[in-house]
């Protein structure tokens, strides 16, 4: 008869345990980075307010997380870190989506490096077709642009072209 508690083993076999881990460390990081700037008030907020918070909740939530882990419960098998079959391409557009606007962003402004932001993550959908990749895109170009230059005046050009790359 197997114990109700889980083993060590079984606990490192568990995906929340790693997740909740992760997340503390990065919340910890974040928290401890944000303090080195000034916090402000409530009422005047400083630039390390909200790292400092924000850091703070993901450390709670990441202990949560990997409490879960450790409560007894249905054992849902042997969990391992990867799903049994990856879609590395799906990964590899998701990660590749930020480099695309930082590129495009600083090279051509605001409105190609949202276009192509949004076009190369969305091609990690297998699911998705040429034509809605590019209607997404376009839409999510549209309201973003409006938003970030109109409304909250980010000061990045919506169309530039600087040469020698």
């Amino acid at each position: 008869m197997r114990p109700s508690h889980s083993t060590l083993r079984d606990l490192l076999a568990k995906r929340d345990f790693y997740a909740g881990g992760l997340m503390l460390l990065l919340g910890l990081g974040i928290a401890l980075k944000g303090t080195t700037y000034r916090a402000g008030t409530l009422m005047h907020m400083g630039p390390g307010f909200l790292p400092t918070a924000l850091g703070v909740v993901l450390v709670l939530i990441g202990i949560a997380i990997a409490a879960a882990a450790l409560a007894p419960g249905e054992s849902e098998g042997d969990e391992s870190i990867l799903p049994p079959h990856p879609q590395w391409w799906a990964w590899l557009c998701i990660l590749m989506s930020p480099v695309c606007f930082i590129f495009f962003g600083r090279y051509f402004g605001m409105i190609p490096g949202t276009f192509m932001c949004v076009f190369v993550a969305a091609l990690g959908d297998k699911g998705a077709t040429w034509l809605s990749t590019i209607i997404l895109s376009a839409i999510v170009t549209v309201f973003g642009v409006a938003l970030f230059s109109y409304f909250l005046q980010v000061p990045m050009p919506v169309l530039t072209w600087r040469g020698g790359l």
